[in-house]
């Protein structure tokens, strides 16, 4: 179990300092429950989607996995009723603190029917081929601005026909005011969930530059560029949203 998220309570943040490594690791899963309206929802709803999609002897793409808590929606999900054959999760991250947490979890998982491998990489080398599901869960957001099209590209390419990603980010508004609106109601819910003004301030500055947002227009236009035929949006509270892309 993860303790309780004080980072920011106890240390100061210069701007661009945040990192997934071993401090962060101990207290992620309180950090982004708190911090990301609505993520106990997204994961296991991951899952749900994941059966509509994932076709038998293929591979499942968790991309920037953290700790693994999408990928074991999923395993779970799948065995749920009769799992395809053949299928492989592949839970990829290049935080070792984040990758080590991960492979603490899968010990003693049940992974006779489908098995899910830990991977500390860089999702940009990852092999697409033969995949039917992929997940991007709040991680593109973190991918230098001119190395997203090509990742989308490539996965697009080895996706299955039938496959579909699910992408889920952090966005901006072109409208000031729309946006003004939502980070402050998006504060409130940080305020909510116990987290101070220092805290809420010292975190932003540790993000910035280091997690960087765009619209949804330039998310579904980047997918459909892509080669993705079809982009739904299923989930969004406040400025969180989260789509799935299908390749026809």
């Amino acid at each position: 179990m993860s303790r309780r998220d004080d980072l920011y309570r106890h240390q100061t943040a210069s701007a661009g300092s945040f990192r997934f490594d071993e401090q962060v690791v101990e207290v992620f899963p309180d950090m982004i429950d708190r911090s990301v309206p609505g993520y106990a929802l997204l994961v296991p709803m991951i899952g749900q989607l994941s059966k509509r999609f994932v076709q038998p002897q293929s591979v499942v793409h968790d991309l920037g996995c953290s700790l693994g808590a999408v990928s074991l929606s999923v395993h779970q999900a799948l065995l749920a009723d009769q799992p395809p054959a053949g299928v492989r999760i592949v839970a990829t991250d290049n935080s070792p603190a984040m990758v080590k947490g991960l492979q603490q979890a899968l010990e003693g998982l049940d992974q006779s029917a489908i098995s899910v491998e830990a991977r500390c990489a860089d999702l940009r080398d990852s092999d697409f081929q033969n995949c039917s599901f992929a997940i991007l869960n709040f991680t593109l957001q973190f991918l230098e601005l001119d190395a997203r099209d090509e990742l989308l590209q490539r996965l697009c390419a080895g996706l299955r026909p039938g496959g579909a990603l699910v992408l889920a980010e952090k966005i901006n508004f072109d409208d000031p005011a729309e946006q003004e609106r939502l980070t402050h109601w998006h504060h409130d819910y940080k305020r909510l969930q116990g987290y101070s003004e220092l805290e809420i301030a010292r975190k932003r500055n540790a993000l910035e530059a280091v997690l960087i947002t765009e619209t949804e227009a330039r998310h579904r236009a980047r997918l459909q560029a892509a080669g993705f035929a079809q982009v739904t949006r299923w989930f969004q509270c406040f400025g969180f949203c989260a789509w799935v892309a299908e390749k026809a």
